[in-house]
């Protein structure tokens, strides 16, 4: 999808707030703060290290890339650069580019990790070298000196609640099916964590997975076999943990002629499509922009050696690393009910956008002119 967007404006809640993720019993270190090399102080030319994990979700190449691109460009008055590379999936491909980056020197590193565990000695790499890594959207494990991203157990949450919403009074009458995403992806257990407490006691779960790569055709094929293990009368709803999920499990649906809400996160087009059209109940509305930003302030003060305490408010606990300074992000339950107010007032999308030619009608019934 390719989107217009506007800079939204980057708000982030004043007051600290202490958060533990999942502390797994190892011996904890704590976090590093500005690297050795932030002893020199730097300039505004400076180089950040980018390293996105993949490209089947629309929103790395189309949101993030650009936005903390732009965010470095205005914080070092046009002088700082960005070098990019994408792992597309691969957490062995996405070492090599943290070895690489190590090699070309930048000085600082922004990293959503492919896989937050795997990554770890690559981090500890780059400290090594006197390159602070910035943990951007999943909490990677190792040395990190910052961390960005949403309160991940909210969007679960969130998610669940939606879930109860659309199903009403016909909550027990039936069976949901689960489908988080993948099991290298420290968000995807916090979404699960988040569902489960809302979800847990007031539905029951027919069947759950753990979705190979966040792949829309693994949860095809994962829908196709719930359908076939359940009956398609037993199944009432479907928790989705993202828009691109939603799309495949929808496939599988209508292929079933079956009809029952489903959830979603990332506010994908296709995803706003879906729920315009009233195949997907909802999606997580993330506001990239105050994301990206905060990525973007982070690295740039850490590779200038300055403090963090103006930008990060928070502070997270990693299974390897104790009170990393951090963003986190408020996230909104998004439904045919509010789109204007959220996806298109924030300049995301355009209504002209949303509402092609298969959408028309759609989109005039909700309201969306």
């Amino acid at each position: 999808m390719n989107t217009r967007m506007r800079r939204a404006a980057f708000a982030v809640a004043a007051g600290a707030m202490a958060v533990s993720l999942a502390a797994c019993g190892s011996a904890k270190e704590s976090s590093g703060g500005a690297s050795k090399s932030a002893d020199t102080k730097k300039g505004d030319a400076i180089k950040v290290g980018l390293l996105l994990p993949e490209n089947q979700t629309a929103r790395y190449e189309k949101f993030d890339r650009p936005l903390i691109e732009k965010k470095v460009s205005e914080l070092t008055n046009g002088k700082g650069k960005v070098v990019y590379a994408n792992a597309k999936q691969d957490a062995t491909l996405q070492s090599q580019q943290v070895e690489t980056m190590i090699t070309n020197k930048v000085d600082v590193l922004v990293i959503d990790a492919v896989d937050a565990a795997a990554i770890k000695n690559s981090v500890q790499k780059a400290k090594d070298a006197g390159i602070p890594v910035v943990a951007y959207d999943r909490l990677a494990q190792g040395p990190i000196s910052a961390y960005t991203s949403f309160d991940n157990e909210t969007v679960g949450k969130t998610q669940g609640e939606a879930l109860l919403k659309a199903l009403g009074s016909k909550a027990k009458s039936g069976k949901i099916v689960m489908m988080n995403g993948s099991s290298t992806d420290p968000n995807a257990a916090q979404f699960k964590k988040g569902a489960h407490e809302v979800l847990d006691g007031k539905v029951k779960v027919g069947k759950e997975y753990d979705t190979k790569e966040w792949k829309p055709e693994n949860a095809n094929s994962n829908m196709e076999g719930a359908i076939s293990a359940l009956g398609k009368k037993n199944i009432i709803g479907v928790y989705s943990a993202n828009d691109g999920m939603a799309g495949g499990i929808i496939t599988a649906l209508k292929q079933a002629g079956i009809n029952v809400p489903v959830t979603g996160q990332d506010a994908e087009l296709a995803g706003v499509q879906r729920i315009v059209a009233g195949s997907q109940f909802m999606s997580v509305y993330k506001p990239y922009a105050p994301e990206a930003a905060a990525a973007a302030e982070m690295a740039v003060d850490l590779a200038q050696g300055k403090s963090l305490d103006s930008v990060a408010k928070d502070k997270v606990d990693s299974p390897t690393t104790k009170g990393v300074p951090s963003v986190l992000v408020a996230v909104t339950s998004l439904t045919k009910d509010n789109i204007k107010d959220t996806v298109v007032k924030d300049g995301v999308y355009t209504i002209a956008d949303i509402c092609t030619a298969q959408y028309k009608a759609a989109c005039a019934k909700a309201g969306l002119k």
